[in-house]
């Protein structure tokens, strides 16, 4: 069983909204998920899976501005804040502080439900802290 989180942080890197999908899933589709419940916020950080048109314009309606560097198979490179976007690293220091948590790191649990509840208790904690 493998699943994949996807996650909407602050600027300071604390969790706001989770999603969680099958391993072999698409990033898309976590993408498609998230983009209706998004915070306004001046950019959006977000690493190569989430590179897709679509996307870029659902955020440029919603005024802001993506920073996601664009695939390598993409014929017309896309042009990117480089310095943006290595404040990327809060999103992944977030991911770490979240497998301090046994029980989100090691996945006991077997129902994405429950593993998606142990994952929002360990995120409020990390809110506050």
């Amino acid at each position: 069983m493998n699943t994949k989180l996807h996650a909407v942080t602050d600027a300071a890197g604390r969790p706001i909204r989770f999603f969680i999908t099958g391993g072999q899933v698409s990033d898309y589709t976590g993408a498609r998920a998230l983009v209706s419940s998004l915070p306004s916020a001046d950019w959006l950080l977000g690493d190569r899976g989430y590179d897709a048109d679509w996307f870029r314009e659902a955020l440029i309606e919603k005024g802001i501005k993506p920073c996601i560097p664009g695939r390598k198979s993409r014929d017309k490179p896309i042009k990117y804040d480089k310095r943006r976007y290595k404040r990327r690293n809060r999103i992944e220091i977030m991911f770490g502080r979240l497998k301090d948590w046994r029980r989100v790191a090691t996945r006991y649990d077997r129902s994405p439900t429950v593993s998606l509840s142990a994952i929002a208790l360990a995120a409020t904690v990390l809110f506050w802290l």
